[in-house]
């Protein structure tokens, strides 16, 4: 008898549609896979015959051909193991013959029979739903990760014998609830908040600045003056998540297994450190089966490099591309594979391998020193940074002043309200936010007065700002813009952006 069970395969973070083909025939017994299969689903044959056996079924001694199609598409991973076994007891006749058209089945099975959990169930059951299936059956484990998915009737056993008593009729699983899996962990809870930050105005107006517009940020100066404190907590002040931007984080993050049982859905924007040891393929991702690597982690969120210069030269390069593009393709013999990362940069760095410079009475490195450390940055990575910050040092007396402070609370209402600006302004584009603006779109959007173009040749001319240093001065101003609340880009916005692309420096010049 022949059979069909429908399961899934997940490639860079989208899904995949494979029939999962079984064929009882007269002849030599044997249990053989075919469709270009990797080593992980060529073992399943025997996790599949023993899980049988140990769950209660008998195998017939006869010719048992199992098609995994398309055939032209290599399978990884061992979420066949359930379809599989699905598909031999369909074609043996134990289990009616139904119509399992709509339905997706995955999950890897113990010897035992039990049905564990795997990774990417999200992003396959989210595809499958998209191309018409309306159920799935999927481990107990994984089912309020796939109820995420609304339209989809979701149904979680915990080993081969529920399954296969579930699809007989003979017991009940209850679907999981798609609604109560959604108000779970609604609530952003952050431990930091930007009223801990004394001083600090002008880096406080750039973070806020850089959250409203989605700008990469670099951070220069002494050792603790406060950088890292300030990284952690931009994440506070970022506009709320929408529920397609927790889909996309949650999908890079079921694929990476990463995702916390008790939290199906990734509520919070994400902040990403990586160490200064990153390899290329940890930060961008790869592989022989190629995973998201932290640029992608850090999706919709902020990818943090502390002690920038100290990251292997290769490894900072890498991100050249995939900061212009937001996405990266990683490309092997037999597919290509993208991966999303549009993630803000925010970079942190001393002046000096000491980290004491500019103060002399403590920094003992020399000039050339100096130079060469701040040179291992290259000016096509500093090109593609929005904001340019000097931190400098806290005063010890404003450390203890009791002065009240604005909190993330605070600041993230003026953001949230910039957002929903450039929601507005770019709903027929394709775009969230003024860091995203190309050539052709500025032009559109950003009208320059005669006084305020005037200003930025001026600007261009003496800070040597190339094309690319232009348009991000350009998309800056739009966004403080924004968070005034003004309709056009005004001369103060256009000064305020080049103060914060030169490194804070003032620009003062009369036109």
């Amino acid at each position: 008898m022949f059979s069909k069970i429908n399961s899934c395969a997940v490639f860079g973070i989208d899904g995949k549609v494979i029939s999962v083909e079984a064929d009882v025939n007269d002849g030599l017994p044997m249990f053989t896979m075919v469709g270009f299969l990797s080593s992980s689903v060529k073992e399943a044959g025997e996790r599949v015959r023993t899980a049988l056996k140990n769950s209660g079924y008998h195998m017939p001694p006869k010719r048992i051909t199992i098609n995994l199609s398309p055939a032209d598409i290599r399978k990884e991973g061992s979420g066949f193991d359930l379809p599989v076994a699905m598909a031999v007891l369909l074609a043996i006749g134990i289990l009616p013959e139904i119509d399992m058209e709509k339905t997706l089945v995955i999950g890897e099975l113990g010897l035992d029979g039990e049905v564990k959990p795997i990774t990417g169930v999200l992003p396959m059951v989210y595809h499958c739903m998209k191309m018409g299936m309306t159920s799935c059956i999927v481990p107990k484990e994984n089912e309020r990760e796939a109820a995420l998915v609304p339209g989809m009737k979701v149904y979680g056993v915990s080993s081969l014998q529920e399954a296969a008593e579930f699809i007989q009729g003979i017991i009940q699983v209850l679907p999981c609830n798609h609604e109560s899996i959604i108000n779970i962990g609604s609530k952003e809870d952050y431990n930091l908040d930007f009223s801990e930050v004394k001083g600090q105005t002008s880096l406080k107006r750039g973070m806020e600045i850089a959250a409203a517009g989605f700008h990469n940020v670099l951070m220069t100066g002494a050792a603790g003056a406060g950088k890292s404190m300030l990284a952690k907590r931009l994440p506070t002040i970022m506009p709320k998540l929408t529920f397609e931007e927790c889909i996309d984080i949650t999908k890079i993050y079921s694929i990476s297994g990463l995702l916390d049982n008790n939290n199906a859905l990734i509520m919070k924007r994400p902040f990403r450190s990586p160490h200064h040891t990153i390899s290329n393929h940890a930060l961008v991702g790869g592989g022989a089966n190629p995973r998201p690597g932290e640029i992608s982690l850090a999706h919709n969120g902020v990818l943090f490099l502390d002690e920038l210069p100290e990251f292997n030269k290769n490894v900072l390069e890498v991100m050249r591309q995939p900061i212009e593009d937001r996405c990266i393709t990683i490309s092997r013999v037999n597919a290509s594979y993208i991966f999303p990362s549009d993630f803000m940069l925010v970079a942190a760095m001393n002046k000096c391998p000491c980290g004491n410079y500019p103060n002399l009475k403590k920094c003992k490195c020399t000039p050339y020193e100096i130079r060469r450390y701040q040179g291992k940055i290259s000016g096509p990575l500093l090109d593609r940074i929005d904001i340019t910050m000097e931190v400098m040092p806290i005063e010890f007396g404003s450390l203890f002043q009791n002065e009240s402070c604005e909190s993330s609370e605070d600041i993230r209402a003026r953001v949230e309200t910039a957002r929903i600006i450039q929601q507005y302004r770019y709903k027929d584009e394709g775009i969230n936010f003024n860091s995203q603006l190309d050539g052709k779109k500025l032009k559109k959007y950003i009208k320059l007065g005669i006084k305020e173009e005037a200003l930025l040749m001026d600007a261009f001319k003496k800070d040597e700002l190339s094309a690319r240093g232009v348009y991000r001065v350009l998309r800056l101003a739009r966004t403080i813009a924004d968070l005034d609340e003004s309709k056009d880009v005004k001369s103060s916005h256009i000064m305020e952006a080049v103060f914060y692309k030169n490194n804070g420096k003032f620009y003062n010049e009369e036109v």
